[in-house]
């Protein structure tokens, strides 16, 4: 079970696909104009994720290497078809504001790239969790960026007006929306904005860790990944990195004779 939470958490925070991957961008751009259609989106590509996470883990020692891919497809498409249908027939507001994004869900990247690299190389329970994991954390990303967009651009959220707009008919003063933010570039704006700012928490933790009593022992230093670290003694640096670690002693030295 320590194993499902983790893989819960890996979806939601460690590995985000919208705000740390970076994957699912055409829906994150593309429905984004209001918090519904952001939290819809999401849960219909979490419920795809997590049933064909599970199928394809069935699966995993039956589906050829060969035709892998087109299996994964298969699935994921059947698994679309039945979520199609059911928002056609229970939420047809929803469906219809999502459009052609439905069906698009097939090839979303997140799906394929989780069948790809857990489902079909770990069990049943884990790989549902995973699948669960990682559309929450999509759902969590896409809604954060839904909301934003449609508060600035609207001033409501889920069609609820949370700030009064300005009536000029009426003499009324208000909120004057930024249109801009529900259209297309508005979502780019967002989208930066909100990485900037988790990005900023990110650097900001790490500074903390090294500042702290955490210290790196030997052998985790040897394969650390974290060029920029002065302790850093691992022997498969890229190339670019041993260059300007070379011209820094090189300038160093001439600075001290």
């Amino acid at each position: 079970m320590n194993s499902c939470m983790e893989r819960l958490y890996n979806g939601i925070i460690k590995e985000n696909p919208t705000f740390v991957l970076s994957l699912g961008m055409c829906s994150t751009l593309a429905i984004t104009t209001s918090a519904i259609n952001g939290i819809g989106m999401g849960l219909a590509t979490t419920v795809v994720l997590a049933l064909s996470n599970a199928m394809i883990s069935l699966l995993r020692n039956v589906i050829p290497d060969s035709v892998r891919m087109p299996s994964y497809i298969v699935i994921v498409a059947t698994f679309v078809t039945v979520v199609q249908f059911l928002l056609q027939g229970f939420v047809p507001s929803l469906y219809n504001a999502l459009g052609i994004y439905i069906p698009l869900i097939v090839v979303n990247c997140i799906i394929l790239g989780r069948a790809e690299s857990y489902a079909s190389k770990n069990p049943v329970l884990e790989s549902l969790f995973d699948g669960i994991g990682m559309g929450l954390g999509f759902t969590l990303g896409i809604t954060g960026v839904g909301v934003i967009r449609e508060l600035i651009g609207s001033g409501s959220i889920f069609g609820v007006p949370i700030i009064p707009l300005a009536d000029a008919s009426a003499g009324k003063a208000g909120y004057e929306p930024i249109t801009i933010f529900v259209l297309a570039p508005g979502a780019f704006f967002v989208l930066a904005g909100l990485i900037v700012v988790i990005n900023s928490f990110k650097r900001t933790d790490r500074r903390k860790g090294r500042q702290g009593s955490l210290i790196c022992d030997e052998e985790s230093c040897f394969t650390c990944t974290n060029w920029a670290c002065p302790e850093n003694k691992n022997d498969n640096k890229p190339e670019y990195v041993i260059k300007k670690e070379a011209l820094l002693q090189k300038a160093q030295g001439g600075r001290n004779s």
